[in-house]
């Protein structure tokens, strides 16, 4: 549980530990207590990984510096991939069940063409763009918060690790009814929650800066999907 001064963070209060707890041996362990605010380091380390995932998607605060700080998840990339897949699928489903030519064979050729990679491709520069958009806006205004490259590595790993609600675009597709569309709606609210709770996490700021990060990113995103549109693209 060692570790360079600061590596730790208090799930309370945000404030920097170098330890987590202390192995006394023989299966007894204690858990370190804050300096700042003389509560637990890290509560979560006792707790199931179960009650962790709920009180992360409930965006507890806590959970959040508990997964982005004290924890060595390098699921970052992957997960990015397997998100942007589902989006690529879900717009190439779409796009197959606007066309109205029903033939087997025209849907089997229709399956070995280009469309999904060129989904996947401007799913992709969206996402490039959202996440520009919101370095841009922190680093202006707040550029003491982004000084390394390790801060901007962290930052990005929290905010690919707080996009994990994409994962639910496949149930939705899968379990088809009238209210799909509300549904998707509804995770892409959720995604930007975590994605603002991870900005406000990791940066340790107030609600509104996050917010306002995520609305300029979503400008630049929906800048790119009008681009496409006026090129004839359907997105």
């Amino acid at each position: 549980a060692m570790a360079a001064a600061g590596a730790y963070r208090c799930v309370e209060c945000h404030a920097e530990a170098a330890e987590l707890y202390r192995d006394y041996r023989r299966g007894v362990l204690r858990i370190s207590i804050c300096k700042s605010c003389q509560k637990p380091v890290d509560k979560y380390i006792e707790y199931d990984p179960v009650i962790i995932l709920i009180n992360a998607i409930l965006c507890k605060a806590q959970a959040y510096r508990h997964i982005i700080f004290n924890t060595k998840i390098n699921i970052h990339g992957k997960l990015c991939i397997f998100c942007l897949l589902c989006e690529a699928y879900l717009r190439w489903l779409q796009l197959q069940d606007s066309s109205q030519n029903i033939d087997p064979d025209d849907l089997i050729r229709y399956a070995k063409e280009w469309d999904f990679y060129r989904m996947f491709g401007i799913a992709s520069l969206e996402q490039t763009s959202f996440l520009l958009g919101i370095f841009i806006t922190l680093r202006w205004m707040r550029p003491k918060m982004l000084k390394t490259k390790s801060d901007f590595i962290l930052l990005l790993k929290a905010l690919l690790l707080s996009s994990y609600g994409k994962l639910l675009l496949i149930p939705a597709v899968i379990w088809e009814h009238d209210y799909t569309p509300l549904c998707l709606a509804f995770i892409k609210v959720f995604v930007l929650i975590s994605n603002s709770q991870a900005i406000r996490v990791t940066l340790n700021l107030n609600r509104l800066l996050p917010w306002l990060a995520i609305f300029i990113g979503l400008i630049l995103e929906n800048g790119v999907v009008c681009l496409f549109q006026k090129m004839g693209w359907d997105v």
